[in-house]
């Protein structure tokens, strides 16, 4: 913790709310390939969407980009959104998904502290599907420290497990 700016025990990021070009479009998308069920719409121009029924992980709005533009690649703006998945194999399951879906995966890799799985959603929002391993198997150096790492993910074996 920071002494100068202490943050509270137990804080966590809540929910990630996009702007979209085609709100039918990304609730399709969200819903049928990473898995999130639509809690609520909010008329024609939002939707909330989550797993396991909470009131939503992800919100989604044309408020102000209804046929709107993808964001251009050197554009600022949010990298990506991550799904914590619980374990190894509901992972394989949403990866299974993603390629029945005919969605291309932008990279997959093995950072020693989790499994990831990067693609785009239909705007070009980057999306992260992952999973944690547990703490003690974190690769760390002599002194302790974390030393996370970028190798490749053996996604055969990991469609495996679905």
């Amino acid at each position: 913790m920071n002494p100068t700016h202490p943050s509270p025990t137990g804080a966590l990021i809540g929910h990630v709310h996009l702007k979209v070009s085609d709100l039918e479009r990304s609730i399709a998308f969200y819903r049928d390939v990473i898995g999130l069920q639509v809690q609520q719409r909010y008329g024609e121009q939002a939707a909330f969407l989550s797993f396991d029924g909470y009131h939503h992980h992800l919100g989604l709005n044309t408020w102000h980009s209804a046929g709107g533009p993808r964001p251009a690649p050197e554009a600022t703006g949010l990298y990506h959104t991550a799904f914590l998945f619980p374990d190894r194999g509901a992972l394989a399951q949403a990866l299974r998904r993603v390629l029945a879906a005919g969605v291309a995966l932008d990279g997959a890799a093995d950072h020693g502290v989790s499994e990831a799985i990067y693609l785009s959603d239909p705007d070009g929002n980057g999306i992260e599907l992952y999973r944690d391993r547990a703490p003690e198997d974190w690769p760390r150096d002599a002194d302790g420290q974390l030393q996370m790492i970028n190798a490749r993910l053996d996604l055969a074996g990991l469609l495996a497990l679905a």
